[in-house]
């Protein structure tokens, strides 16, 4: 779709903060099966924690149907259906899930194979509500707005999973069973109709979103024969991949790290990824504000925040590979709340991309292309935390020593974040905004 349609038919402020309240939405739902669920299943039940882990994962795998959804979005006049759609999948993988989990108390393969069912649920709602939303965005949102778009609906759905884990996490002591599985599904049902309202009426008076008529009419092979021609559409889905893959390599190993070489208690290693998300948080708040006006001054840069974003994480994972030989003396803090900070600016210069570059297709709608790069990132997601995790373990191993570990996984992910930036830096696109200005990205 032109940058002219979208302007046409484009959502305001209100219309992108009521999408930010889907994300929200969708954030504090999977908050319960990736990180809620996966806790009770390791401790109260001693389920080995590979199980969890292999669940969320394939949760990442289903969302290889990204595309799909995005392109089925495409085709239909409007996008809120898929959103609710997905949503709703989303809520009823959560239920199958908490009765799994329930049921895993027993011991059995039954239970294991019914949270496999939800957990497909949950990657597929996931997936169709996540990729419609962006593609709604994409298609519907100003150029000079994207980047404080993707920076609201981004730490909205931060602020979902933190609203969600603080209201569950006092709603569930003392643990029991009937409680686990009431204030889950509270919440779930709470998410899910907070979608429906943010979402009604907010495409009525919009242009239908196939105004292209080769977007509503090539099939999904030839979307994803056009994109995948696209030289830029390509070099960025490799951005994504590494950025992403970069990004979350440290998931599993920052409290690791942080005990074993910084002593810290586990009150106080959990205290330090908070910290981080704060970084990440104002990270996301700066680039989202900044974008916006660096855009209205100077047209829009997006690759100028990316290469920030990555070079400071760059830096910042050079400073805590410093620190896995220096020790305590090392201020970790301001470490993790730079690395925080620098994450924050890439990913939401990242998003805004997407969104920017998404419009850009022929026979490819905003859907397909969100898809893909949906996809993409979804991938890194699954593999990074693991990747990560298996590397300090093996090199703990091999080089008898935990410094010398960590030291070489962080150098690994900063070399990663410079590859990023390198392949970020060579993707470039001259297009015309609504205005009819090039607009460079």
């Amino acid at each position: 779709m032109s940058e002219r349609l979208s302007a046409r038919a484009g959502i305001g402020w209100f219309g992108i903060f009521r999408l930010g309240t889907v994300q929200a939405a969708i954030g504090a739902m999977v908050m319960l099966a990736t990180s809620l669920l996966n806790r009770v299943m390791v401790v109260e039940y001693a389920i080995a924690a590979a199980i969890p882990a292999a669940l969320v994962a394939w949760h990442y795998g289903v969302q290889l149907s990204r595309p799909l959804w995005g392109h089925s979005s495409d085709r239909s006049a409007m996008r809120s259906p898929w959103i609710i759609g997905g949503m709703g999948l989303l809520a009823l993988g959560t239920l199958v899930t908490v009765d799994a989990t329930i049921m895993m108390a027993g011991g059995g393969v039954l239970p294991v194979i019914i949270a496999v069912v939800g957990f497909t649920l949950i990657g597929l709602g996931v997936g169709m509500s996540g990729t419609a939303l962006l593609a709604l965005l994409a298609s519907r949102v100003m150029v000079e707005r994207k980047p404080a778009a993707a920076a609201i609906s981004w730490t909205m759905m931060v602020a979902g999973i933190v609203v969600s884990a603080g209201i569950s996490g006092a709603w569930l002591d003392p643990f029991g069973e009937a409680r686990l599985a009431i204030v889950t599904s509270a919440v779930a049902l709470v998410a899910f109709c907070i979608a429906m309202l943010a979402l009604h009426g907010l495409e009525r008076n919009g242009l239908p979103v196939a105004a292209s008529s080769h977007g509503k009419t090539a099939d999904f092979p030839e979307v994803l024969k056009e994109i995948w021609r696209d030289g830029k559409a390509r070099r960025f889905t490799y951005f994504v991949f590494i950025s992403m893959l970069a990004y979350s390599m440290q998931d599993l190993i920052l409290e690791p790290f942080a005990g074993l070489l910084f002593k810290m208690t586990p009150g106080e290693s959990t205290q330090l990824s908070g910290i981080q998300h704060s970084g990440i948080l104002v990270g996301m708040l700066a680039t989202g504000v900044g974008g916006s006006l660096y855009t209205r001054k100077f047209g829009q840069n997006l690759k100028l925040w990316i290469v920030l974003g990555c070079f400071g994480s760059a830096i910042m994972l050079a400073g805590l590979s410093a620190a896995a030989v220096t020790g305590t003396e090392w201020p970790l803090k301001a470490n993790v709340f730079g690395l925080g900070l620098a994450n924050g600016i890439f990913a939401v210069a990242a998003v805004s991309a997407m969104l920017s570059l998404a419009s850009d297709g022929k026979a490819s709608g905003e859907g397909a292309r969100m898809g893909v790069w949906g996809a993409a990132q979804a991938v890194a997601f699954g593999a990074g935390g693991l990747i990560g995790a298996v590397i300090v373990d093996q090199l703990r191993g091999r080089m008898g020593s935990d410094g010398a570990a960590f030291q070489a996984v962080f150098a690994i992910e900063a070399m990663m974040f410079v590859i990023a930036a390198v392949v970020a830096t060579g993707t470039s696109l001259t297009r015309s905004s609504q205005s009819g200005k090039a607009v460079r990205i």
